[in-house]
């Protein structure tokens, strides 16, 4: 009888192990997914901070833009650009200090942060 109730007892564990195992790889897959690349367009814009440059996307969003050492947003101020990338991931210390910049650039808008790896224009002006 104790065989048996250790026999279900280590069956039962090793289930529930699986079974953990399997939704944590599945959570996993979910966020590779939703930080894979992106695709945004809208008009470009210089921002206030020292190298710093915004997207304004047709929907209203406003993208801060992280461009890779690659990818020069300066040429295409005021440019309407689709830049492709993922979403960035910026530590506590980097929001901090974006902060007072950011509040002054959005006014109100929704707001994320978007790190560049390709820059391509659509046109030479922004439609307002």
């Amino acid at each position: 009888m104790l065989q048996r109730m250790m026999k279900l007892l280590l069956g039962t564990m090793v289930f529930v192990s699986l079974t953990a195992t399997l939704m944590y790889a599945a959570a996993g897959a979910a966020d590779e997914k939703t930080a894979g690349p992106q695709t945004l367009t809208g008009c470009l814009q210089k921002g206030l901070e020292n190298e710093g440059f915004f997207l304004l996307a047709a929907d209203g969003k406003h993208w801060e833009l992280y461009p890779s050492s690659k990818v020069s947003l300066a040429e295409h101020v005021g440019h309407t650009v689709t830049v492709t990338g993922t979403l960035a991931k910026r530590s506590p210390a980097q929001e901090e200090k974006s902060q007072p910049y950011e509040k002054k650039e959005i006014t109100g808008k929704a707001h994320a942060d978007f790190q560049v790896s390709s820059l391509k224009m659509v046109s030479e002006t922004c439609s307002k």
